[in-house]
């Protein structure tokens, strides 16, 4: 089906940016970049019998070298942006099939006249264009903050162990990835308990996968007829509005030591875990 193609294609896009991000996020081959991606491609030999030698074919070497370092570049250069055009294309012709939704969730295409245009459609210029438009200016002017007056946003965007070179001696005190991969870091380091004879790196690594392949699942895990969020119950709301809470929580808490208190009442790890059953429920 074409609508249920326009989503899928996107989740894959959302997958290709997260690859595009983490493999220039080594690039600048700061101590924290170093870390991070040695961090992030160990999680591939918690795999069962491959894991090992599946870490170690990524890199390119035991361990991250100049050899991960050119590989990256070329994925990141060339490779993957290449990839994401090619999505884009496909996005765009899906979407150009089934046109786009609107406030209502109504179908408009059932209603047409002797030109084949919908009666109750409207044209994508100026509609939509300007739309867009104003969503692109108001992303500038925000990207334009953050560039011109706080690039490092308050160690966030750009951390002070990545302003020092990449040591393999040296290991930074907290190590954390991309700020945008937080969520899904809370949740890789949620799960401390190893059962069903399987050990607790590879449920959380599991756990992290099942986070985002939940999003590829939607369209057949949601069966209301109702398209339009605003004619949708009020379960529906309530839910919805705590997936939001635990995913922003968990990127918060991503950040942060495990075992420190920076929420009331319990360690970091406890409150990972209870919003990433949270988030998991929302599905």
């Amino acid at each position: 089906n074409p609508r249920e193609l326009v989503w899928l294609i996107g989740c894959i896009i959302y997958v290709a940016l997260m690859a595009e991000s983490f493999t220039g996020y080594l690039l600048p081959w700061g101590n924290m970049s170093y870390w991070g991606a040695q961090v992030i491609i160990s999680l591939f030999s918690a795999i069962p019998l491959i894991g090992d030698g599946l870490a170690e074919w990524i890199r390119g070497d035991f361990v991250i070298s100049d050899a991960t370092l050119n590989r990256f570049f070329a994925f990141h250069v060339i490779l993957i942006p290449l990839v994401l055009a090619a999505l884009v294309f496909l996005h765009i012709v899906a979407l150009h099939k089934v046109g786009s939704n609107n406030p209502d969730g109504i179908e408009i295409k059932k209603n047409k006249d002797k030109n084949g245009v919908p009666l109750d459609g409207i044209p994508f210029h100026p509609y939509y264009s300007v739309k867009d438009i104003v969503g692109v200016v108001f992303f500038l002017i925000l990207f334009s903050l953050v560039v011109f007056f706080l690039p490092e946003f308050f160690g966030i965007f750009l951390e002070k162990d990545n302003f020092a070179p990449a040591n393999p001696l040296q290991t930074p005190e907290d190590i954390v990835p991309l700020w945008y991969f937080t969520p899904y870091y809370s949740i890789l380091r949620a799960n401390t308990v190893s059962f069903f004879w399987i050990e607790a790196k590879l449920w959380g690594v599991i756990f992290m996968g099942l986070a985002i392949a939940m999003f590829f699942l939607l369209p057949w895990l949601d069966r209301s007829p109702v398209k339009s969020i605003r004619y949708r119950g009020i379960q529906y709301k309530f839910w919805l509005t705590l997936f939001v809470v635990s995913f922003v929580l968990l990127g918060y808490l991503g950040l942060k030591n495990p075992n420190n208190v920076d929420l009331i009442l319990f360690k970091n790890v406890v409150w990972a875990q209870i919003l990433t059953i949270v988030y998991f429920l929302f599905f």
